[in-house]
């Protein structure tokens, strides 16, 4: 079955509000194996959601709104699919009085506009709202199923889990999706290196998206059951892992992180920082994981020269001699933060942000990241691109990429 969603609202359009719910219906539906062939998106504007309502009728089995039930006059929506479908609206009295007292037990009066979410296309089955005044509806007209659903997705969420899905008919086959994730290759390599699996594929499909430092490849597999999907996927996957290696280091809801942390934690391991440019953002994003305390030792921000020197115990003039930015200070900050905080592994990142601050020698987004670990220190020089805050991501996803592939060796 072909499935369509249209979410209302001109504050979509404008920008104002983040379109969450077609995300979440998309992935619901997806779960249960019925496929979502167009998403669409209009203002509070009676003449164009007609439109998009009649060209989805035209073209999909079952079409799902969002938004556009509440009561002011720009909630068109349920008057506009009446309007479409020529049926007349109806009170529904069951909901007129649970409205009524709802507003009296909060004390007050209900307004006049607030009786027309009482109001159903005839033949429609009305879903009651447990989080707002706004009620679903389903109708079923000829051979098409419709179903308005209130904007906000506070409400819409559990009511379409609870209530709609159950309703919705069985597509015979399950979808299921899986993401892995790829560092250190760009779209085209990772595009390149797999374009005889990515043509051959068709079942599942796999799709390379370019994300801020790292490649998603996002598997889809359709088959009779949810367990039929999952042998596809893991074939899938087998042939991607031998093709890339360790260059996929998560799938699905795992972050660089997340891996990072359970590899320091399996060979328990402690961890201290050494940051630049990076200005605290490493620590954080490892101090944002349950559980950080069993591996991170410190970290240190030490930005300006005086700051190396005074809490690292590094000679001012071996930076000035060899310039903070550089491999032999990225390497001595490693080092000196893991004897410092008296820790196993020392991490140290030093670099140009920018805007400012490059030369031609040394251009912003120039950075170095050392790893001191209790029998080397190694530096690796990466020169990134983008905005200042795209620059200290891509560090900071490279600095722990560092890590996680020597943590990896270690077995």
């Amino acid at each position: 079955m072909k499935a369509e969603i249209i979410a209302t609202g001109t504050e979509l359009l404008l920008g104002q509000t983040v379109n969450t719910n077609a995300r979440f219906l998309s992935e619901k539906l997806a779960q249960m194996g019925i496929d979502v062939y167009w998403h669409t998106v209009v203002g509070d504007n009676a003449v164009r959601l007609e439109a998009a309502l009649r060209l989805a009728l035209s073209r999909s089995d079952i079409i799902i709104t969002s938004g556009g039930l509440g009561p002011t006059m720009d909630d068109l929506t349920k008057e506009t699919v009446a309007k479409v479908l020529q049926l007349p609206l109806e009170v529904n009295a069951e909901w007129e009085r649970q409205l009524i007292n709802m507003f009296a037990s909060r004390g007050s009066k209900m307004t006049q506009n607030n009786y027309k979410q009482a109001l159903l296309p005839r033949g429609a089955k009305l879903i009651t709202n447990d989080y707002g005044t706004a009620p679903g509806i389903w109708l079923e007209h000829r051979d098409k199923i419709i179903v308005l659903l209130p904007g906000p997705p506070r409400e819409l969420e559990p009511m379409f889990i609870e209530k709609i899905m159950p309703l919705l008919p069985s597509s015979g086959s399950s979808l299921v999706s899986r993401t892995l994730k790829v560092v250190g290759l760009g779209e085209s390599s990772v595009e390149d290196k797999l374009a005889e699996i990515i043509a051959a594929q068709t079942n599942p499909t796999i799709a390379p998206l370019a994300k801020l430092g790292e490649v998603h490849l996002r598997l889809t597999a359709k088959a009779r059951s949810k367990t039929e999907c999952q042998e596809l996927l893991d074939e899938t996957e087998a042939k991607l892992t031998a093709r890339l290696g360790n260059a996929i280091y998560a799938r699905d809801e795992q972050t660089m992180g997340s891996v990072v942390a359970e590899l320091l934690s399996k060979n328990k391991l402690s961890l201290a920082l050494a940051e630049s440019c990076t200005g605290g953002y490493l620590a954080h994003t490892l101090t944002n994981i349950p559980g950080s305390s069993s591996f991170f030792s410190a970290g240190l921000v030490t930005y300006s020269n005086e700051a190396k020197s005074k809490l690292l115990g590094i000679p001012l003039q071996f930076i000035e001699e060899h310039d903070a930015v550089s491999a032999e200070v990225g390497r001595a900050m490693a080092s000196q933060v893991r004897e410092v905080a008296e820790s196993d592994l020392g991490l140290g990142i030093t670099g140009i942000a920018g805007p400012t601050g490059g030369t031609a020698d040394k251009p912003v987004g120039l950075v170095y990241i050392a790893l001191a670990t209790p029998t080397t220190v190694t530096c690796q020089r990466f020169n990134f691109f983008g905005k200042r805050e795209n620059i200290k991501e891509r560090a900071v996803m490279s600095a722990l990429n560092m890590l996680r592939l020597y943590l990896i060796q270690l077995g």
